[in-house]
């Protein structure tokens, strides 16, 4: 039994993301737009649609939807935070794949990283800003 091996001339883009305490790290090929997420389908990994709208804008502004296949790797964070990281490791994607589009991922935004984090807590609160209750008497 001979076996061949098939070889491809897809070009790979890999681009990192981050939104919080996410970060996603992505690969964009050329295809018919199947998108997985830490070996799983994207609609298993993202169960609400929010998320899900979220990681498919930089496709959507651009209209390059079903254009190529995501292949990515999350770890960190929440859910909402890697949708967040997983969006702009795209948008960074694209960008490699065809430079024509940064205009269009800069006026939405995608291309700027989100560095709101979590506050730390202070010692001797509460939280980050809550106080205990001050008590004269």
């Amino acid at each position: 039994m001979k076996s061949e091996a098939v070889v491809t001339n897809t070009v790979r883009y890999h681009a990192v993301g981050r939104r919080k305490c996410a970060v996603a790290s992505v690969s964009l090929r050329t295809g018919d737009g199947k998108v997985m997420v830490n070996g799983r389908s994207w609609e298993g990994y993202f169960p609400r649609e929010a998320w899900r709208l979220l990681v498919f804008q930089p496709f959507h502004a651009t209209k390059t939807f079903g254009q190529y296949d995501v292949d990515a790797r999350v770890v960190g964070g929440g859910l909402t935070g890697q949708a967040g990281a997983l969006r702009h490791g795209i948008s960074r994607a694209l960008l490699l794949a065809s430079a024509h589009l940064r205009p269009l991922l800069k006026k939405e935004g995608f291309l700027t990283r989100d560095s709101r984090t979590k506050e730390r807590k202070k010692f001797g609160q509460k939280g980050a800003r809550k106080r205990f209750q001050y008590s004269k008497r």
